[in-house]
């Protein structure tokens, strides 16, 4: 009798497995992440773009292209659109948004408006969703950063400056002047190149070393990418989603070296071909 309803305990317990990761396998929210450069040229990343390799989206032939890019993501059906906002400028890009539903706001040159408010607005979407975050530094970074030692800190800048291993970096041309923005973007979001990105961060200041053993340039960049995108990726599991949701990213192309491969992993999100929507 005992073994018997050991038995049926033990069947139980596989068969309440079973039905969790089919239940697990069918709530899956697919995902569509659609890395960009930056519309307008900000130029706060450490490659910059001169002035002269550089494109206004507002001019007619590339706005007929924005245009057709927003027309080949509506295939994907976006339920959830996701920008590269802090949360903290929420209410701003909703009012902005607003604006924008009533024909009332020009849309400026940045992609969250140029790709997200017109994709929003075709979708019928009542308002877009900021997740955007700055990493966090562990306390000997944080000392590190306030400048008690002024004479290491002007080694790491030289260092971060001078990185030794350029060679070594993957570096590609941008495209988006000679070809377009939708080749750029088939370029930017293909697999290939985001693996090889993701490597850029694991040479060159992450290998940097205060003292001799210690983890200064890791810790650094720990803090700086892999906790911020981390914190990014949080903020979007915190979006209430139901089963027939779909969600669009739209962020720095960078951001993808890690934001795929959280979403590939993950059992909530299916992650799907951006490349796909792009041809």
């Amino acid at each position: 009798m005992k073994i018997a309803t050991l038995l049926l305990f033990m069947l139980l317990i596989v068969n309440c497995d079973a039905q969790e990761k089919e239940t697990q396998q069918t709530q899956e929210t697919e995902v569509l992440t659609l890395g960009v450069f930056h519309f307008n040229f900000p130029n706060l990343d450490k490659r910059q773009i001169e002035k002269s390799d550089q494109i206004d989206v507002l001019n007619d032939k590339y706005q007929k292209e924005i245009n057709l890019i927003v027309e080949k993501l509506s295939a994907f059906k976006p339920t959830i659109i996701v920008i590269e906002n802090r949360p903290n400028t929420q209410s701003k890009i909703d009012s902005v948004y607003n604006l924008y539903l009533q024909n009332r706001y020009e849309l400026n040159r940045q992609e969250e408006q140029q790709i997200g408010f017109r994709l929003a607005k075709k979708m019928g979407l009542k308002k877009l969703y900021c997740v955007d975050e700055w990493g966090d530094f562990d306390s000997m970074i944080e000392e590190f950063l306030s400048g008690k030692d002024s004479i290491g800190m002007s080694k790491f800048l030289y260092y971060y400056e001078n990185n030794p291993d350029i060679d070594k970096r993957f570096v590609r041309n941008n495209i988006y002047k000679s070809q377009g923005i939708i080749e750029e973007l088939k370029i930017l979001n293909d697999p290939e190149n985001i693996k090889k990105d993701l490597g850029n961060y694991l040479i060159g200041d992450f290998k940097y070393e205060n003292q001799e053993g210690d983890f200064l340039g890791t810790k650094f960049q720990t803090g700086r990418w892999f906790s911020r995108n981390l914190k990014i990726f949080r903020n979007i599991q915190r979006i209430p989603v139901n089963s027939s949701d779909r969600i669009l990213v739209i962020f720095g192309a960078g951001h993808m070296n890690l934001l795929n491969m959280f979403f590939d992993c993950s059992p909530e999100y299916k992650l799907v071909k951006t490349n796909s929507y792009l041809e």
